[in-house]
Parts: C-alpha cells; sequence; structure tokens
C-alpha cells in the first residue's frame, strides 16, 4: 500500500465529474487500499478517487467513532444514492482538500446508497447519522462538488482565498 497525495482545493480535478469504473481489477483493488491507507493517515472518515487525482466513480469511508469499537473500512465503486430522507440534519462538515475549514452543511439525515463492491457484487445499505452525512460528502466529490460549494458565496470565497494561500506556503517548503 502506498500513501498518496491528497489534492488541495481550488484543483480543477476536484470540480470534475469521475469516469464511472467499468470493472473489479486488481488496479481497482491497489487504489482502494492505498486510498484507505491515506484517509486513516490523514486523518479522515472518507476520501473518493478525484481527491488524489484519479477521476474514477470511487471512494473510500470509515465513519466509526473510537469508542464505537472496530473500524469498518467500507469501498464504495459507483455508488448512487437511491432513496433520501425527507428529514434534514446539519452537520460541521469538513474536508482532506480543505484542510482545517469547516462548515454547517444540511443533507438529507438518512440515504440508501448502491454500489459495486470489491468482490463485484452489489450492495445497498442505508446510512444514518454522520455516515449518512460521510456517504454523500464523498458522492459529491465524484460530482464536482466540494462541501463548500453549499455555503454562501462570501464563505466560499474566504475559504478558497485561505486554500490559495496554504498551496503558495506549502509550495515554498
Amino acid at each position: 500500500m502506498t500513501l498518496r497525495p491528497i489534492l488541495i482545493h481550488p484543483d480543477p480535478r476536484l470540480k470534475t465529474l469521475a469516469e464511472p469504473v467499468p470493472a473489479i481489477t486488481d488496479e481497482i483493488r491497489r487504489l482502494a487500499d492505498d486510498m484507505l491507507e491515506t484517509m486513516y493517515d490523514a486523518p479522515g472518515i472518507g476520501l473518493a478517487a478525484p481527491q488524489i487525482g484519479k477521476l474514477s466513480r470511487l471512494l473510500v469511508m470509515d465513519a466509526t467513532k473510537e469508542d464505537e469499537g472496530a473500524a469498518r473500512p467500507m469501498v464504495l465503486v459507483n455508488p448512487k444514492v437511491t432513496w433520501e430522507s425527507e428529514s434534514r440534519s446539519v452537520y460541521e462538515e469538513g474536508c482532506l482538500s480543505i484542510p482545517e475549514q469547516f462548515a454547517d452543511v444540511e443533507r438529507p439525515a438518512e440515504v440508501e446508497v448502491e454500489w459495486l463492491g470489491l468482490d463485484g457484487k452489489t450492495h445497498s445499505e442505508r446510512f444514518d447519522g454522520l455516515w449518512a452525512t460521510c456517504v454523500q460528502h464523498e458522492i459529491d466529490h465524484l460530482d464536482g462538488w466540494l462541501f463548500i460549494d453549499y455555503l454562501k458565496p462570501m464563505k466560499r470565497q474566504m475559504i478558497t482565498r485561505k486554500m490559495i494561500k496554504l498551496k503558495r506556503e506549502r509550495a515554498r517548503g
């Protein structure tokens, strides 16, 4: 497994619609392993392939809280929301591609998602709480959306300016 560098906003790849994964291959399995390692190392609870520069519809997540017990790493290939609740919830979201920036985002409180697993089979699960927020956030990445796209323009521009400054500082070393 290899740690992959995480893209920082603004980067055009983060705003690009990801392509469906045509088949589960060894390359896709390696990518998923690398993404899980990168996500846990960051540390984060979710990571979408576009965040590491791969424009494929693949995400990994593990929204298990430390006090909830064993980790539950999940790999979702070509995920799609098939149902969403009318009830809404608000979570303070952050993003590995927008470090140290957080904002409240309102989303459906529950969603049902269908995806292809690394076993080549179709899976479906209903998510709620932090899991529902996480899977929706990561699917947004596959559609070229960032959590800041839900914010008012002034707040979004302020965060974007901070990220440009951060990228400049990192480039200087």
